[in-house]
């Protein structure tokens, strides 16, 4: 068995497929392209679903790929057993309806034992397959492999829902006994019992059926097309490889575990107690990687995992007894290990390191206050004598603070107090319940559609004009190939001017005349066939033949309105790079008729300052006249040369298209586009906002919509100025500003007077005094004008010590009523009292145990509620 770095192994493996065909994928972004059933990449095949349902065909059938991915489902496994990752690399040969079982299984012993490649012991390894897949099990008999090594197991056979499915084979390496202290064997794998002996490091999806859930598994269709969709993850195979006593203790991690035992001061011992060395390494290397693809820590979505993970981290380095921020140092280690593959993390390391510092620091004022929260908890639980801290108290640390719940148990036990373990795993359980239904649903392929994957026929599609003879080559209707249709139909012709979607780009609308120039069908829109051909949607008023000639034209003002738009947003583009930084990736856009949309990463609202920069800048470029040319020659490291940005997602052939505005802006776009920038005539930003953790969108418009948006706030500052009685547009700020001084100065005064009416009340409501179960209290129905005015009671009340409680409702001229809890003593909680009557005015609320208020709207009901304090206390 060679010893290979992991460098050499990810090599390794993709030459082998290069060997047999296979084109190299480069890794995706981990955060997910036009796919929203995913919330990270997370798998090899993620990035190919569509090939695999036959969406799209790729000019190679065989692929190879290493792919980035992440899984977040274990998270609180990660440190405590040997394999588990959230960020991890898969290592992945796929056939798009090319080799099936008998190449892909000899592929995979080839590769894995011969000694020209991993030259891994035959003798070690055993496979799983699926008891009813015979022809697998004779195929891994004519290979050569001991049938006492293969293994029938029921659930070797993949499915997601409806689509590509089928068997599938797995290959594991046997470490030993030293693994298996019972020396149970075999068993192991036949059984399916968790255990460190028996590594599964290889597995081969052989995709051969159309799932569907509505009929029983054996009365599934066979695909059209069969593929191949195989998975080995990389940080397994280069443990074995390298000795590793778990992935941990290999090339990817150790060099940033010996940072932190630097930073820490402590020692690691690979076969010892070292969960929080394993969790900060493999979590430095989820967010690095991460937020290099544009994601951000926030407090839901991509957001809030990436947000626990650096928590988790932080935490863990705690225990280790590092004080301070520490994450940041541990970047730029991640990116030296994985430069050879993904240059881009230490590229774009300084943004990095810069999101996590901040990360780290806000994280800090929130461990103070779940420290201080804890403390306060501990000593509440002590002086009600109680010896065990609640499930939910542990819960609230972990979800909201942060905190590790073993941490949690060591500051209680130091402090003599137990952990109510069973309280906490229900509050997990339901937290997990409420994300399962929140989750997005889906994740499957699609099924394929053989009609359309079936069409050859070349069609090229010409960008520099708006109408052109062709001739019509496939009819699609009902999906079947048909001669002729009226209707609603899809079609194919040899050559069209008509843009299908893509790029953010909408499809060109449009008209078919025949050649006499009647019109003969409507074009509504236009999507890539699985084999890239324009695919017209249309709704044909007269017959249309097969092999007939028609005239194709386009809506003109449509295209330019498009067009205005689309190369607006490569100016924005641009100035937001110039304006707010490099970190600031594309994360999808929209180019309309009547406006564009632009979605990109960042950690912030973009400023109004910002906003105008911008908006100032877009325009100067438009006025500039610049000349925009459009290029096909250039490959796509020539075109990265000149400064293009290959986006993730999309597939670039051997040449590209590279749009370039002057010397302003230089992308890789297939996309329509003016002659110059001038002609988009005027930029103006409508909207920027927060769509999800770390991603904004702008939303603006050019030309003619632009100078409306522009005159409808003329409009809105003239009726202004008018209101106001300012003559001048640039009087209206500093009479606003006076209005505001003049405002404040009568909200002074309110308060001022309320205070003293309070006040005045204040003496006959508390020379009331009641008592009841060894407490005084106060109950009383008061005239106020707010809320505010019975905070102010209750301040008072406070400073003369009437009672123990204290319970204020008043009612408000809109019908509204406001009732106020306060508590001088620790067993009587105002949160719990105004909970138990807030229902007497149809209400709701809470608060702090010293004070709490609630809002209602049954006017009626405060006589009610003063009736019966005294039977809640």
């Amino acid at each position: 068995m060679k010893k290979l770095s992991s460098a050499e192994t990810r090599k390794m493996f993709l030459d082998f497929f290069k060997s047999k065909g296979h084109s190299v994928e480069p890794s995706q972004s981990l955060v997910p392209v036009n796919d929203p059933t995913l919330l990270w990449i997370n798998s090899g095949v993620a990035t190919l679903k569509k090939y695999f349902d036959g969406s799209v065909v790729p000019e190679n059938p065989r692929i190879t790929n290493a792919q980035k991915a992440i899984r977040t489902n274990d998270i609180e496994n990660v440190g405590k057993t040997a394999r588990h990752h959230t960020m991890f690399e898969m290592l992945g040969n796929f056939s798009i309806g090319d080799y099936f079982r008998p190449e892909a299984i000899a592929y995979a012993w080839e590769m894995l034992t011969s000694p020209e490649w991993f030259e891994i012991p035959a003798d070690k390894l055993y496979i799983t397959y699926y008891p009813e897949d015979h022809e697998t099990y004779d195929r891994w008999v004519e290979l050569g492999v001991d049938p006492s090594h293969l293994v029938p197991i029921e659930d070797n056979f993949w499915e997601i829902g409806a689509g590509p499915s089928g068997p599938d084979t797995e290959i594991f390496y046997d470490r030993g006994i030293k693994y298996d202290p019972e020396n149970a064997g075999i068993k192991l794998l036949v059984e399916d019992i968790e255990n460190d002996r028996y590594i599964e490091i290889y597995n081969v999806v052989l995709s051969q059926f159309n799932a569907d859930p509505s009929i029983p598994r054996s009365e599934y269709k066979e695909l059209p097309q069969k593929n191949i969709d195989t998975g080995m993850g990389l940080e397994r195979l280069v443990a074995i490889l390298q000795g590793g006593h778990t992935n941990f203790d290999t090339d990817l991690f150790l060099p940033i575990i010996h940072e932190i035992e630097k930073l820490s001061g402590k020692v690691y011992d690979a076969e010892g107690e070292n969960m929080s060395f394993k969790v900060i390494a493999d979590h430095i290397r989820a967010l690095s990687f991460a937020i290099g693809d544009g994601a951000l820590p926030g407090n839901e979505g991509r957001g809030y995992v990436l947000r626990r993970l650096l928590r988790r981290a932080v935490m863990h380095g705690k225990r280790l007894g590092i004080e301070g921020k520490f994450l940041t140092k541990l970047v730029p280690i991640v990116g030296q290990i994985m430069e050879s593959y993904y240059p881009e993390v230490l590229e774009k390391s300084r943004y990095i390191i810069k999101i996590i510092d901040r990360e780290e620091e806000t994280f800090g004022r929130t461990i103070d206050a779940g420290q201080k929260l804890l403390d306060e908890r501990l000593e509440a639980l002590k002086s009600e004598g109680k010896s065990t801290l609640e499930g939910s108290d542990i819960f609230r640390l972990y979800d909201t603070y942060g905190y590790p719940v073993e941490l949690t148990e060591e500051l209680a036990e130091d402090n003599g107090f137990k952990i109510d373990h069973a309280g906490f795993e229900a509050e997990m359980k339901v937290q997990q319940e409420r994300a399962r239904a929140s989750a997005v649903k889906g994740g499957s392929m699609g099924a394929q559609n053989e009609t359309l994957q079936s069409i050859k026929e070349e069609s090229e599609f010409l960008y520099e004009v708006h109408t052109a003879r062709a001739r019509l080559l496939v009819i699609v209707q009902q999906d079947e190939k048909v001669e002729k249709a009226i209707g609603l139909t899809q079609v194919v012709f040899d050559k069209t001017p008509f843009y299908a979607e893509m790029g953010g780009q909408v499809a060109d609308h449009g008209v078919i005349k025949d050649m006499a120039g009647n019109v003969v069908a409507t074009v509504t829109d236009v999507q890539h066939a699985p084999n890239g051909q324009n695919l017209h949607t249309i709704e044909a008023s007269s017959e249309l033949l097969v092999g007939a000639e028609y005239q194709l034209e386009i809506d003109e003002v449509r295209r330019n309105g498009v067009m205005k738009n689309h190369t607006a947003t490569h100016l924005l583009h641009a100035a937001l790079h110039n304006i707010i930084g490099e970190h600031a990736l594309q994360a999808g856009s929209l180019n309309e008729v009547d406006f564009l949309r632009f979605d990109f990463s960042h950690f912030q609202a973009v400023t109004p300052d910002e906003i105008a920069a911008i908006e100032k800048e877009v325009n100067e470029v438009i006025w500039q006249n610049l000349a925009i040319q459009t290029r096909t020659d250039m490959s796509v490291e020539q075109a990265k040369e000149m400064g293009a940005a290959a986006l993730f997602g999309e597939k670039y052939g051997k040449n590209v298209r590279v749009v370039i505005i002057g010397d302003y802006s230089v992308e890789l776009c297939g996309g329509t586009h003016l002659k110059s920038t001038s002609e988009i005539g005027l930029f103006k930003i409508l909207k920027e906002e927060g769509i999800g953790s770390g991603v904004r969108r702008i939303l603006a418009v050019t030309g003619a919509q632009a100078y409306e948006a522009f005159k409808n706030q003329e409009v809105i500052l003239t009726q202004t100025a008018s209101k106001l009685k300012t003559p001048k547009f640039e009087q209206v700020p500093e009479k606003i500003a006076s209005l505001q001084e003049e405002l404040r100065a009568t909200q002074k005064e309110i308060d001022k007077l309320s205070s003293q009416l309070a006040s005045t009340q204040s003496a006959e409501i508390f020379a009331n005094v009641q008592k009841t179960s060894g407490h005084s209290f106060i109950a009383a129905e008061v005239k106020v004008n707010s809320a505010n005015d019975l905070r102010q009671l209750a301040s008072l009340w406070k400073q003369k010590k009437s009672s123990d409680v204290l319970v204020l409702a008043t009612a408000f001229e809109d019908g509204k009523v406001s009732l106020l809890v306060a508590s001088n003593v620790l067993d009587e909680k105002s949160g719990d009292l105004v909970k138990k009557l807030a229902p007497y005015i149809d209400g709701r609320g809470g608060g702090k145990p010293d004070l709490a208020m609630a809002g209602g709207s049954k006017v009626a009901g405060i006589t009610e509620l003063l009736k019966h304090v005294a039977e809640n206390l």
